[in-house]
């Protein structure tokens, strides 16, 4: 975890998605990584959890900083899920 310079608590991660989708009525595996990022409250949270965890986070894709054209996930949410 690290700080912001307004003393804000971030926590930065990898997520890993694996999925079965259906496209045009065909069924699709789809796996990526994305790079994320959690502010505040949740990073603290964050910060406890075991690491390989399974998670549902909700958030939503911003730039990497203002001049970048790459994404990154923003999540102010997430579950534990049981395996």
């Amino acid at each position: 975890m690290r700080y912001s310079p307004a003393g804000i608590p971030i926590v930065s991660a990898k997520l890993i998605h694996e999925s079965e989708q259906v496209e045009a009525g065909i069924s699709r595996r789809v796996e990526f990584e994305m790079a994320a990022l959690a502010a505040g409250q949740i990073a603290q949270q964050l910060a406890q959890e075991k690491l390989g965890s399974a998670f549902r986070f909700t958030g939503f894709l911003a730039r990497k900083n203002r001049n970048s054209r790459s994404l990154i996930f923003i999540s102010p949410h997430y579950k534990t899920l049981s395996k």
